[in-house]
This record gives C-alpha cells, sequence and structure tokens, in this order.
C-alpha cells in the first residue's frame, strides 16, 4: 500500500460529488492506493475501495480516473458485493473457492495485461470445475455492464463527462488485443467490443460528453503522475519520460525526486527550491523537501519545510505525523510538546495511524523521562503505554496490544476516556468465520 498526503487529497476531491450523488457519503469509504503498477481498482465492501498506482499513472486526465471511481460506485450501490459472496458461497467447498479465486487472478491479469497476476491465478485454477465458475465470472459480467450504467447516471448528475471511462475501457481494450480464443466465461468482464458498445452509447448521449476537467484539476493530476513515476519508476525512466526539454512543473517534480532518488538530497535541493519559487503555495512542495531533508539525516533542516507545509495544509494528518516524526528526532524538549500537539490534531483525523500512535508513545515516554514529579511521571508514561497499545492494535498485534493496554489502564482513573480505551483494547475480540 501507498500512504501520500497529496495524492490521497486529490482522490478525495475527485470522489466527493460522486459519492454524494451516489448517496455514499454517509458510508465513510476509503480509497487506498495500491502498490501495483497495473491499471485496475476495485472494492472489497461498502467502505473501502483500491486503486492501483497504476491506474493513477497511466491515466492522463482526472476524467478517467473519475470515471472509475463512478464505476466501482456502481458496484456499491447495486449491492453486486454481497450478491457475488452469495454466489461464491454456492461453491461448497474449500478448494472450489480457492480455484475460483485463482480464476478471477487470472481474468484480472489479462484484462490487467499483467502475465504474473494471471500466472499466478492459474495454478489455483487448474483442475476447477467448470459449471461453478461460469456461474460466478458470468454472474460478474452482468454486474460490470450494469456498474457502467450506473457509472454514467452518477457522471451526469455531477455534469461531467463518461468519456474518461470509456477512454479508460478502450486502453484496457487494447491490453486484450491479440488475445483469441479465450472462453467468455474466464473473463470478470464482459467482452470488450460488447461492453465499450454498450457504454458509449450512454457516453455520446450525455449533454456533457464534450465538458473538460478544469484547468487547475488537471494540473493536480498532472503533479501526483509525476511523483508516482519519480518515486516508483527507475530514476533513467523517469529522466527519459519528462526531459530537461520538458518544463513543466510537473516534468520538473518528477526530476527532482528522480534526482533525488539517484544523487542524494543536496543535487535535488535546487530543483525542489525552484518548485517551491514556482508555486509557493503548494503544501506538497514544502513536504517533499522536509521528507528527503529527514530521510538523508538532516532532522533540525527538515522541520521549517514542515512546518510550512502544515500551515498551508492543516487538515493534511500524514503531513502532521511526519513533523512530529522530525520534532521528535532533535533532543530540544519543547519540541516533544509540539509533537504531542500535532499528533493528537492528526490522529484526530488518522484514528489508525499505527505510526502517529508510535510517535506520540515515544513523545509521552520522553515527557516521562524527565518529568520531576513522580504523579507527572506516571500519568505520562500510562499515556505512553496506551498509545503504544494502539499502535499495537492497528499493527494487528493484538496480543501485545492487550499486554500493553492492561499496563496503561492500571495508570488511569476508572470510568475515564483512557481508561475506557485501554479497557476496549482488552476486551476486543477477533471476529470469527465460519
Amino acid at each position: 500500500m501507498i500512504r501520500d498526503a497529496e495524492t490521497e487529497t486529490l482522490l478525495k476531491i475527485y470522489s466527493k460529488p460522486i459519492f454524494a450523488t451516489a448517496g455514499l457519503t454517509a458510508q465513510g469509504i476509503d480509497i487506498h492506493i495500491v502498490n501495483d503498477r497495473a491499471f485496475n481498482a476495485f472494492v472489497v465492501d461498502g467502505h473501502n475501495m483500491f486503486m492501483h498506482a497504476g491506474a493513477l499513472m497511466d491515466a492522463k486526465t482526472p476524467n478517467q480516473i473519475i470515471g472509475v471511481i463512478a464505476h466501482e460506485c456502481g458496484h456499491i450501490t447495486g449491492g453486486h458485493l454481497a450478491r457475488l459472496r452469495g454466489q461464491i458461497a454456492k461453491a461448497k467447498s474449500a478448494a472450489l473457492m480457492l480455484q475460483l479465486l485463482g480464476l478471477a487472478a487470472m481474468a484480472a491479469g489479462a484484462a490487467a495485461g499483467s502475465g504474473n497476476i494471471g500466472m499466478a491465478g492459474m495454478g489455483a485454477a487448474y483442475g476447477g470445475t467448470d459449471a461453478a465458475m461460469r456461474m460466478v465470472l458470468a454472474y460478474q459480467q452482468d454486474e460490470e455492464s450494469s456498474a457502467d450504467q450506473a457509472a454514467v447516471t452518477f457522471l451526469n448528475a455531477t455534469k461531467q463527462s463518461g468519456k474518461g471511462l470509456l477512454d479508460t475501457l478502450e486502453f484496457m481494450n487494447q491490453k486484450l488485443i491479440g488475445v483469441h480464443g479465450i472462453n467468455p466465461y474466464l473473463q470478470s468482464h464482459p467482452l470488450p467490443p460488447q461492453r465499450l458498445a454498450q457504454l458509449r452509447t450512454l457516453v455520446t448521449a450525455s449533454p456533457y460528453y464534450d465538458v473538460k476537467d478544469p484547468p487547475e484539476l488537471q494540473l493536480r493530476h498532472d503533479l501526483v503522475r509525476a511523483k508516482l513515476f519519480g518515486f516508483l519508476d527507475e530514476p533513467e525512466n523517469v529522466f527519459n519520460r519528462y526531459p530537461q526539454t520538458d518544463q513543466s512543473l510537473a516534468a520538473q517534480y518528477a526530476r527532482a525526486i528522480a534526482t533525488y532518488r539517484k544523487s542524494g538530497v543536496q543535487v535535488a535541493l535546487p530543483q525542489i527550491d525552484a518548485l517551491i519559487a514556482a508555486k509557493p503555495d503548494w503544501p506538497y512542495f514544502y513536504e517533499i523537501k522536509g521528507q528527503f531533508l529527514f530521510e538523508s539525516g538532516s532532522v533540525a533542516a527538515s522541520i521549517p519545510p514542515l512546518e510550512k507545509a502544515v500551515a498551508l495544509a492543516p487538515e493534511e494528518s500524514l503531513i502532521r505525523i511526519m513533523l512530529a516524526q522530525a520534532l521528535l528526532g532533535t533532543p530540544d524538549m519543547k519540541n516533544v510538546d509540539e509533537a504531542i500537539s500535532n499528533l493528537r490534531v492528526a490522529l484526530a483525523r488518522e484514528t489508525s495511524s499505527a505510526t502517529g500512535y508510535r510517535q506520540l508513545a515515544a513523545a509521552y515516554g520522553r515527557k516521562g523521562d524527565a518529568a520531576k514529579a513522580e504523579g507527572a511521571r506516571q500519568s505520562y508514561l500510562a499515556q505512553a503505554e496506551l498509545a503504544s497499545a494502539e499502535a499495537y492494535f492497528y499493527e494487528g498485534r493484538l496480543k501485545l496490544a492487550k499486554q500493553q493496554a492492561k499496563r496503561a489502564k492500571a495508570g488511569f482513573v476508572d470510568g475515564t476516556p483512557n481508561w475506557l480505551r485501554a479497557d476496549d483494547i482488552l476486551a476486543f475480540e477477533m471476529p470469527t468465520t465460519n
């Protein structure tokens, strides 16, 4: 998984009007970024959507990603996931379940043009029962077309074009060119010509077909793409993709990141400073400067740009957590209080951040070590133990979380919020499945 404030914020901008129109705002859907180069996106329940980094990197316009988000919302509002689970449940044996999942991996690999994914699924699918596989995958074909229709409805309601979704399917169609003799039941999507024809009719009939993305949104999209290429592609490939002749802000961004990865922070700093000079109100340029300085060991120097990033984007919890990490990397006790303040604000939004809670535990631990009064020392240490329990809890290390929570609970007054949270962790049991 990839966590990045700039990318996640852009996805929220893309999804907010679609979620509202689809009636999904109250469900609190999170979009997670998967570190995979294939063009893909999927949902697993009504609360989590997954977007491959490759989708963002390949999509040339915001509208293409917005179309994908609208399509996935169509699966959620259509109740497809619950019904699909019901279809799969008809396959009685665990072995057949694995075969079905393996087959789905093959289909996803074919659609994304990823041979590795397809081969991984192939081993699980061998020896399966064709009839049961066809039952599930034929069901999925119908649902994909239904999700397309819902997507166009959502896009029309928000006065956006469906051309991006059409472009995406045409892109995937090109990936399948030359693939012959595939049983249509062995694909998780309808055959591209059929699906494209249906979608093209709907999209071209829309009064918003020719609507373009706003220039500022296109710029943000270009910057995120550049950032992902800068971090995920080989530096030499980045320099080829974004040559010096390209002086766009996105190209400078990609080259600055690739330069840092190849040659280090001192060589990259002039490029980053040039980005800041060109767009001084952009928090993510300050963030990346602070990140590179921190990672390179210049902890104190990383604090001012990170503080500037927080000032420009106070709602960005991930940047606050990074700032707190930098503040705690200095010996100054005054910085500990600032770190705690930032972490408290960040964790109010980023409630399941194990990294954030780990930093909070370290901060309270330092406060406890520096406390002169025994009562204050015990109070800080109890808060450190509770934060450590939270970190273990969100890492899925339940045994360690409960050990820490037990110690923390003993240091709090019965019935107080901290005591109750420690008690919640102690009482938590992993749900069982039949």
